[in-house]
């Protein structure tokens, strides 16, 4: 469980097949102060495991489902990630639930500066789009931010000036990929009220 307050941005030191399988390294410093093989580590909001750990680096491995549903494939070495430990119980929820299961990725359509704002338009499956209201949070590329408005198939969010310093989105450009956590919240309403709605359906039909 995280909380989608990002703790540092960390950087790809290398990305590619390894062993049979998939995996991830980067360069940290605040994300490693105590942090052993087996821990869990948001990169880019994926929740993944520490398979193994330098004095400055650490190594994940990525799954083919989770290379299928995040942006972190398409990274390159020097590329730099947002980053969060795994929360405590002492930790103060300054952001929400975060998961670290991304539901899928959005596209940036759009930044406009406001005063010393950022705002940031994107676009999204209307099949996510049901689980984002205005006011309610999203986690982007693991950030935990307040959503303002929606449409069909989009919505938009604001930086103030401490995000712009503090997380990776303001790098990113239009038409960049974000992986995307909808608030978990919302998805278990949406399957516990299922069957009632479709019980109302079979009468009124």
């Amino acid at each position: 469980m995280f909380t989608g307050l990002v703790e540092e941005i960390g950087r790809v030191e290398r990305l590619g097949p390894e062993d049979g399988g998939f995996r991830l390294t980067v360069a940290a410093k605040t994300v490693l102060e105590d942090a052993r093989e087996g821990d869990s580590i948001a990169v880019n909001g994926v929740c993944l495991t520490v398979e193994r750990r330098t004095e400055d680096t650490f190594t994940v491995g990525l799954a083919p489902e989770t290379l299928s549903r995040t942006n972190l494939g398409a990274l390159q070495a020097g590329a730099p990630v947002n980053l969060e430990r795994a929360a405590l119980p002492t930790t103060r929820l300054g952001g929400h639930y975060v998961q670290g299961h991304v539901d899928g990725t959005g596209v940036i359509k759009a930044f406009r500066p406001d005063a010393d704002a950022l705002w940031m338009s994107v676009a999204l499956d209307p099949a996510l789009m049901r689980y984002i209201a205005p006011k309610g949070y999203a986690a982007i590329d693991g950030a935990s931010l307040t959503v303002v408005n929606v449409g069909e198939d989009w919505f938009d969010v604001t930086l103030i000036a401490y995000s712009q310093e503090k997380l990776i989105l303001p790098r990113k450009a239009p038409g960049d990929r974000v992986n995307i956590e909808v608030d978990i919240l919302a998805k278990y309403v949406e399957r516990l009220a299922a069957p009632a709605v479709a019980g109302a359906q079979a009468l009124s039909a």
